[in-house]
């Protein structure tokens, strides 16, 4: 079967051509390893499409759905502790095809699912494929081409990984364009079974990427150097001359041969010495560093604004379609300016696009900040009045429309109308049960075919006592189920106006187009480039571990903090952290540009003896 397939991949080269079959093969490396990015593009990108009609076609919480969006993130942090082992264990071709499996058997499992614990198991396998995408496929582009060839690589990765991001996009406005057909018909079932059907569909078109990175992964050579560092000398020179001419093939292999003579050598030191050599005084600089821009690249909150930005377009005044208009324009930035970064990272450098990339990013979210303060500070807290509608069987079903809106106020406003909402207002409620707490969606007084607002005992409660222990592990969960059900806060909130909403896609947009010129592409080049080679597979695992953490507790709380606090307050916090960011680039951070890994490896060997 392997020889078969090898079969396969020499007749497609071979219609290049003779001469041309090194450069067709890199070619269709370079491809396979782009699916890989695609697919990462869509495990990140696909949720924010669907998300508004899960939100309306499901009785999640605000919790509930930020778990849901967040799961894939923690699917992506199991991976990731593993990736590195697994894939010096049994290989990188091998596991690039079991993420490509793992993430076609989740699609069905997403689609298909018909609660709450089906759909969360389907994102977390997503995610899993990710995490093991996001370590082996650059690990594997780093072994496989030559260096010259090893920021193309990196960056074409990058650039299907935000092709994905738009894809996801894509397939999310078609939907919308056909929801506003529905609207005009008035129906509320057909409206709520469109819905329903909407967000499993999204899920459906993102399965063929899946198979086509499972069948590419079949097709390439194992990397030579993981060959070669298990001892199949003679299939790494194959795998080599399959990329490379003789003579390239005999020289890697000369320093293959040396590197490794040489890691003996001082790896006999460093167990003598007692140390392992990730915590080796010469690795433990670039490491951090490393660490540290992964960390603030999401600590950035941009995958988050990117999961999120449907609604977060919505709540800043915009409309259902332009709301899905705007993420298919913020994902579009983000794909054609990566493509200006790609072809301006081996000019210009790492650290200049790095710098300017998060000045602006602090700038655009301190502006966003700003545009939704405006609104914000103009919220007013009706729990009281919501806390007298809650039944004796602590439930409470609210539909909020312009009359539910006018009566909440009126005890402040009286009956006069107020100026400063010509779109309606916005309400979300935070409600707890015996020390646990949630949040529900935020409601708009204007969507007259919106379902009412349901919320119980039950719905603020864990399913479980493990789900219980990581909510509050303080709370008891039994004596819980027999406390009354408390309205914390209903927050009102004029909905921004149309110009307020176009200024806040602006800005979010133009911070799109600013994390691409920098942290976008940087990110992985830094990830790749600062580690030693010595200590590249476990250093890349947790350096991704660290990212893909921050990640997932940003998006896991993200719906009910913004609830509690504001988007304003949120996205200063994304800007203060993107300070710290820029000030650690423009200390810290040297430029790796035209410089081989160990000369970058150098840089930092010479400052530990200085």
């Amino acid at each position: 079967m392997k020889r078969t397939r090898e079969q396969l991949l020499e007749r497609l080269m071979g219609a290049c051509g003779s001469g041309r079959r090194i450069n067709c093969y890199n070619g269709f490396l370079l491809l396979v390893a782009g699916l890989g990015g695609l697919l990462y593009g869509v495990d990140i990108g696909i949720i924010a499409g669907a998300l508004p009609y899960l939100e309306a076609t499901s009785n999640f919480s605000a919790g509930q759905l930020s778990v849901v969006v967040a799961a894939v993130l923690l699917g992506s942090v199991i991976s990731t502790l593993f990736a590195g082992v697994l894939a010096d264990t049994l290989g990188r071709k091998p596991m690039m095809i079991l993420s490509g499996v793992i993430f076609a058997v989740s699609i069905p499992v997403i689609s298909l699912a018909s609660g709450y614990g089906p759909l969360v198991f389907g994102r977390l396998l997503q995610g899993v494929s990710a995490g093991f995408i996001g370590v082996i496929v650059p690990l594997y582009l780093a072994e496989c081409l030559a260096p010259s060839q090893r920021g193309k690589g990196t960056a074409v990765f990058q650039l299907l990984l935000t092709l994905g991001i738009l894809a996801a996009a894509v397939i999310g406005i078609f939907f919308s364009l056909r929801i506003e057909e529905i609207v005009k018909l008035g129906s509320v079932d057909s409206l709520f079974a469109f819905k329903d059907a909407a967000w499993r569909n999204i899920f459906w078109f993102s399965l063929p990427p899946g198979l086509l990175f499972v069948f590419g992964s079949c097709l390439v050579s194992e990397s030579p150097r993981w060959l070669f560092r298990v001892g199949r000398k003679t299939a790494c020179r194959e795998a080599l001359l399959r990329s490379r001419t003789e003579e390239q093939t005999l020289g890697e292999l000369r320093e293959l041969e040396a590197t490794s003579a040489d890691s003996k050598r001082r790896g006999g030191a460093t167990v003598t010495q007692g140390r392992t050599p990730l915590l080796s005084r010469k690795y433990v600089p670039p490491f951090l560093l490393a660490c540290v821009i992964l960390t603030c690249t999401q600590a950035t909150g941009a995958a988050s604004i990117i999961g999120y930005s449907t609604t977060i377009l919505l709540q800043s005044g915009l409309c259902d379609l332009e709301a899905h208009w705007g993420y298919v324009a913020l994902t579009a930035v983000n794909f054609f300016v990566t493509i200006c970064s790609v072809i301006l990272v081996d000019r210009k450098g790492r650290k200049f696009l790095l710098t300017l990339g998060t000045l602006g990013i602090t700038a655009m979210l301190l502006i966003a900040g700003f545009l939704f303060h405006r609104t914000e500070r103009l919220c007013l807290d009706r729990s009281a009045q919501i806390q007298r509608q809650v039944t004796p069987d602590q439930k409470l079903t609210l539909v909020f429309n312009a009359a539910t809106a006018a009566e909440l106020l009126a005890p402040v406003m009286g009956n006069e109308p107020r100026a400063d909402a010509p779109n309606g207002y916005t309400l979300i409620v935070l409600y707890s049960c015996g020390g646990f707490h949630a949040a529900t969606k935020v409601l708009r007084s204007g969507d007259a075919l919106a379902k009412p607002l349901e919320i119980s005992r039950d719905s603020c409660l864990p399913d479980n006592a493990v789900l219980a222990f990581f909510a509050n592990p303080l709370a008891n969960l039994d004596a819980a189920r027999h406390k009354p059900l408390v309205i914390d806060k209903a927050l009102v909130s004029p909905v921004p106006d149309r110009r307020t909403g176009l200024f806040i896609a602006l800005s979010l947009l133009l911070f799109m187009g600013f994390f691409a010129i920098g942290p976008g592409v940087c990110v992985w080049l830094a990830l790749s480039e600062l580690m030693p080679t010595r200590i590249r597979s476990s250093g890349m695992s947790i350096a991704l571990l660290l990212n893909q953490s921050v990640s997932t507790a940003i998006a896991a709380i993200f719906l009910p903090v913004v609830g509690r606090y504001g988007y304003s307050r949120v996205f200063w916090g994304f800007a203060c952290c993107a300070m710290i960011y820029f000030l650690t680039v423009t200390l810290f951070l040297p430029e790796t540009k035209g410089k081989t890994l160990e000369e970058i490896e150098g840089l930092f060997t010479k400052k530990n003896r200085t």
